[in-house]
């Protein structure tokens, strides 16, 4: 849960909720309105595709939504309980990114949002424990499911502010959309590069911590 994290797990979610919804916000444009990290709204248009017989449209809703799972089980596969992979799935991550924005100008946008959609699933591995998913970084329902349940016991006398992480995380998103939305209309595809230098950048801060951390620990 969102409220058992450290500072620095909390701050890592933040960032890759920012992350996530920088690439949704430019994914909604860049796909002409299917999402790379909310498959429930990529779930929603393929059911509507196929009710209306779009095949080709019910085809990239389909193929965002295999992709995202794919990622799941990449960065699933990278997750040890016993050491931390944190900076190999980040790896992930950021090559997926970095491999989008370089398709997105020449190639089908279908390509370039399964790749992005791959890693926003692999992004959901991060903070996992034990293999096991904690919270999803781009699962903002269920954040504000969380908002409304922790504010009814915050006025019960219960935590006054153990809601306000989740909303935390929902202002990430979508801070991270409005700002994807901005650059993808100033930049178009190229918009894709800032979020790769932005995960580029988590990625190397994550292997810095992974390497004093290795340091302190060494007699």
């Amino acid at each position: 849960m969102v409220r058992q994290l450290s500072a620095r797990r909390l701050a890592v979610a933040v960032a890759l909720a920012s992350l996530a919804g920088y690439l949704d916000g430019c994914g909604f444009i860049l796909l002409g309105g299917y999402f790379v990290s909310f498959m429930t709204g990529n779930t929603t248009r393929l059911a509507v595709d196929l009710a209306h017989v779009d095949w080709s449209a019910a085809g990239l809703a389909a193929a965002l939504i295999t992709a995202f799972v794919m990622g799941v089980m990449a960065g699933t596969a990278l997750t040890s309980p016993a050491s931390d992979r944190t900076v190999h799935i980040l790896g992930v991550i950021t090559a997926s990114a970095a491999l989008a924005a370089a398709l997105a100008p020449t190639t089908a946008p279908a390509v370039a949002g399964s790749l992005l959609a791959f890693g926003m699933g692999a992004a959901n591995t991060v903070l996992a424990q034990r293999q096991d998913v904690a919270f999803g970084v781009t699962y903002m329902t269920g954040a504000l499911v969380k908002v409304g349940q922790g504010v009814v016991r915050a006025l019960r006398g219960g935590d006054r502010w153990g809601w306000s992480r989740h909303l935390l995380m929902w202002a990430a998103v979508a801070a991270g959309a409005v700002a994807g939305g901005l650059a993808s209309s100033l930049l178009a595809s190229s918009a894709l590069w800032i979020a790769t230098g932005a995960a580029g950048v988590l990625t190397s801060a994550a292997a810095v911590f992974r390497m004093r951390r290795g340091r302190a620990r060494t007699p």
